[in-house]
């Protein structure tokens, strides 16, 4: 069936205005997101542009929702693209994120950056919902393998009787189908991938440019290394 001209039109414009807002914030920062810029690089008004997103936070919104799901396809992209054992292929997810983060720095830092200032997310969840879509891609492959009671039993001596309470009472929706133990393992395991990620993407290990990639993909190996011996085998 057709979509009706009114729709193609309305998702066209739809499109061009998410573009214009993404350059927008690629010169000037997240947090210089202007509607009537974004209008006036347009040559509409405020008043259209309010039309197709009635706030500067549903354009923020959207264009955090889609950046997430963005970074998700990237990840899952570069997991069908390769070849690589099961053992490996978290490296492969952790380069996949690295890469999009490195060449989307505006969107990255939409993402991760300093909090938008008044910017409050919507409580249906649509900005969480891709976050959500990407933690799953990163837990199935950092415990590729690994069964419920391996993962019952992971190493992490410094769990607390207050942080197994907390991670047990984590929402369906979020980590909670993995047990305490392994949910404070997947937690340190996505802090030091994404910190590293956050420190290159922001410029802040330029001195090392010609060999961050490699210092990362060595980092991630020792990770899914040590990762393996919090583990145990198999009963």
């Amino acid at each position: 069936m057709t979509t009706p001209l009114r729709q193609r039109r309305r998702a066209a414009a739809t499109r061009e205005i998410l573009d214009a807002a993404g350059d927008h914030i690629a010169s000037h920062g997240p947090a210089g997101l202007s509607l009537r810029a974004v209008a006036r690089s347009l040559g509409m008004t405020v008043q259209a542009l309010y039309h197709y997103f009635p706030s500067r936070d549903e354009l923020v919104t959207a264009l955090i929702t889609e950046a997430y799901h963005d970074l998700a396809d990237a990840v899952q992209a570069a997991l069908d693209a390769t070849a690589a054992p099961e053992r490996h292929r978290f490296v492969v997810a952790a380069e996949g994120y690295r890469t999009w983060a490195v060449e989307n720095v505006s969107r990255f830092q939409l993402l991760y950056g300093t909090p938008l200032p008044h910017y409050r997310a919507p409580a249906d969840g649509r900005t969480t919902d891709g976050a959500r879509r990407l933690g799953s891609v990163l837990i199935r492959e950092l415990f590729a393998g690994c069964t419920d009671d391996q993962l019952a039993r992971a190493d992490f001596p410094t769990l607390s009787t207050e942080m197994r309470t907390r991670f047990d009472e984590l929402p369906p929706e979020s980590m909670a189908a993995l047990p305490p133990p392994a949910v404070a393992v997947f937690i340190s395991s996505w802090g030091h991938m994404h910190g590293l990620v956050v420190l290159e993407a922001f410029g802040h290990t330029s001195f090392i440019a010609p060999v961050q990639a490699e210092l990362f993909r060595e980092s991630m190996r020792n990770l899914v290394t040590d990762m393996h011996r919090r583990i145990p085998q198999a009963q």
